[in-house]
């Protein structure tokens, strides 16, 4: 067995350690959520944690983790008399990225079924995290259909288990940890408020403070042994710390002027529903226990808002999750001056701007509702010979911000795929209803136990069965087919020339990408962004699962110059091509923003075009929005996304209930 890395001997991290200690206090506190970097030591601290925890007494035998003072009446071992138990170590289970949802939530033992005819339930990993920890690394790139089942057992603190004829309802109870790398992408937001506290760590950018880390590292690579065993006394002051502060914490008095400081400090933020006043509350209530104190005090309130609002704050789509120190504290001051006009007499203490611990969270985004108001709709350039457009301008121009973004409806890739489990187009998956079944190709994955059944069952004459159990071979296996949805590469090509750089049109068309780039977040798809000005393309961004970056690059996109409409396509499919030898079962889909001008170099438009018919020829799935505006309009994306056999759609109809007919225009044209 791996011996863990201490985690007295983890070096800085002050703000992890401080609520993975606080989770070891309280348990109801619900859970950690570390965001970092890579490399900064998430993993480590968390597996470090399991090592520091008290013995549980579980019931001898029971699968469940029953307390044997209070054994669960439903737990499916049960029913448990009550006594004494036995003690074990409490357990840090791992929920693999990749899991199935078998192995989760438990399910049918088939080859108990199969060979004794009788149902029994074989637990998953939720059973075994009752009473303990429930870890998932890259917790941002968890399945969907693990995420609900994660946020029912977390809401319920039960799993309940109904498929292939098992009815089973068991509790799950545990401390749910995360790490992520928010350049991976973000949470979806129901997943992120069940985490009852968020940290930021990064890498230390202290000389003396890297040179231990790297110190301590390869001390511990070349003996753990005898590493851990240097850092044992620490580690026993820890662990002896955790128990009092538990035998504590039903003392502390929560006082109702702490809870008013709650209220205001949430308030003042406008976070969503109550939970996160539940959430502070537990938090500054372990910080006393934790610091020996029955009283809870105004630094401890501050250090629990720093801890628990910056993910629940209301902000702006892609905004990171961070809190304005400066606002929490003139919150608590205001708070405390009021308290004093009102109950001079108050005995509660109250806030006087104490130094509390910080690094809870980070500043608060600027805010960014005013757009550009007024002026000309866009230049609209005059048509030259042939009705090709002269380019409005060659100079580059400063970025402009993009307007408010809106809600979109789904756009899909037409057909049925096999890509990544996500929640744009139809495929098939290992997840989803299922809709039939067939012979395995290969290993078996997802048995059909109604269809194996059926398959067996002619010739269990012919087999000699004698008893109640099934004779079944392997030709009689039956793979379970399934349908779900699947995350495509939505691979934005956006046209930054002279002729797209009016103020007031670039804002709108940046606000029209953001609103796609919002739903591709929500669908977990991968995004890429091309763009092309001046004389070539450009790949601001290669295809990935963050879509936040993308969101970043497009903010900071400049504009001006020419049109070089066949290089963006040509860039775009050379984008495609490698993104294939990568992930050949995601498909593609690309949305060319553009007004369908194409200026510089011989025959613009006819090379744009030739561009377009090769990727028609790909078959990829291709929606131009047309940007063209004024009262004089060419027609030209509309002409572009018929060579690119996609469909065309206005800026305005990507806002309307019109683009219901949008998909249903690029399924015909695919079909």
């Amino acid at each position: 067995m791996t011996t863990p890395f201490p985690f007295t001997a983890v070096v800085g991290q002050d703000d992890l350690r401080l609520a993975l200690l606080l989770n070891a206090v309280s348990p109801a506190v619900g859970g950690v959520l570390v965001r970092g970097e890579k490399g900064t030591a998430k993993s480590t601290a968390v597996r470090a944690l399991s090592a520091l925890l008290p013995e549980v007494a579980v019931v001898p035998g029971c699968r469940f983790s029953c307390d044997p003072v209070a054994p669960d009446p439903a737990c499916p071992d049960g029913p448990h008399e009550t006594g004494p138990g036995a003690q074990r170590p409490a357990r840090m289970v791992e929920l693999p990225v990749g899991a199935s949802e078998d192995r989760l939530v438990g399910a049918l033992d088939i080859e108990r079924a199969l060979a004794e005819g009788v149902k029994a339930f074989e637990p998953g990993l939720l059973a075994d995290a009752h009473r303990g920890i429930l870890y998932v690394d890259e917790v941002n790139l968890l399945h969907d259909h693990l995420v609900d089942l994660l946020l029912d057992a977390a809401a319920m603190g039960a799993s309940y288990v109904e498929r292939e004829g098992v009815s089973v309802r068991h509790a799950a109870r545990f401390l749910l940890v995360g790490t992520m790398n928010p350049e991976e992408g973000e949470l979806r937001p129901q997943l992120l408020d069940r985490f009852g506290l968020t940290v930021e760590v990064a890498a230390s950018r202290e000389p003396d403070q890297r040179v231990e880390v790297v110190r301590r590292r390869l001390a511990y690579d070349d003996d753990p042994a005898g590493f851990t065993e240097r850092w044992a006394d620490e580690e026993s002051s820890v662990r002896a710390r955790i128990i009092a502060a538990r035998a504590l914490l039903p003392s502390v008095r929560l006082g109702d002027g702490a809870l008013r400081q709650i209220a205001a400090t949430c308030a003042a933020f406008e976070v969503d529903g109550m939970r996160a006043d539940i959430v502070m509350a537990r938090t500054a209530t372990a910080l006393a226990a934790w610091a020996g104190r029955t009283d809870v005090l105004a630094e401890d309130v501050r250090q629990a808002a720093l801890l628990a609002l910056p993910h629940r704050r209301r902000r702006n789509p892609f905004d990171a999750p961070g809190l304005d120190e400066n606002k929490l504290d003139d919150t608590l001051e205001e708070f405390a001056e009021q308290e004093q006009e009102q109950s001079p007499e108050d005995d509660d203490p109250g806030p006087d701007g104490p130094d509390g611990p910080g690094g809870g969270g980070g500043q608060s985004p600027e805010d960014d509702s005013d757009s550009p108001q007024g002026g000309d709709t866009g230049a609209q350039p005059e048509a030259g010979e042939g009705g090709q457009p002269q380019p409005s301008g060659s100079g580059e121009q400063q970025p402009v911000r993009a307007s408010e973004p809106f809600r979109t409806k789904a756009l899909s890739v037409p057909g049925i795929g096999e890509g990544a489990a996500g929640r744009r187009s139809r495929a098939r998956t290992e997840h989803g209803r299922t809709t039939g079944a067939r012979r395995p190709q290969g290993a078996l994955t997802k048995l059909h136990l109604a269809a194996t059944v059926q398959a067996a069952a002619p010739h269990q004459l012919a087999r000699g069965r004698a008893g109640r159990g099934l004779v079944v071979r392997r030709d009689d296996l039956r793979q379970a087919t399934r349908e779900g949805r699947e995350g495509n590469l939505v691979l934005f090509v956006v046209d930054a020339s002279g002729s797209m750089a009016a103020r007031q049109r670039m804002s709108a068309v940046k606000g029209a990408v953001l609103s796609l780039l919002l739903d591709a977040y929500q669908r977990r798809d991968k995004v890429g962004l091309v763009t092309f000005r001046g004389s070539a393309a450009d790949v601001a961004l290669p295809p990935t699962s963050s879509v936040d970056a993308a969101a970043v690059r497009l903010e900071s996109l400049p504009t001006g110059g020419r049109t070089p409409l066949a290089a963006g396509l040509l860039k775009a499919r050379d984008v495609l091509r490698v993104e294939r030898l990568r992930d050949p079962a995601r498909r593609a889909l690309v949305v060319v923003v553009t007004d369908g001008r194409a200026t510089g170099g011989p025959e613009p438009v006819a090379l744009a075009g030739r561009a377009a018919r090769l990727f028609a020829a790909d078959g990829v799935a291709s929606v131009v929005v047309d940007c063209e505006s004024g009262p004089v309009r060419l027609g030209l994306a509309r002409q572009l996304a018929g060579e690119l056999d996609g469909t065309a759609v206005t800026l305005d109809e990507l806002r309307a209930d019109s683009i219901a007919g949008l998909v249903k225009d690029v399924q015909r044209r695919a079909a």
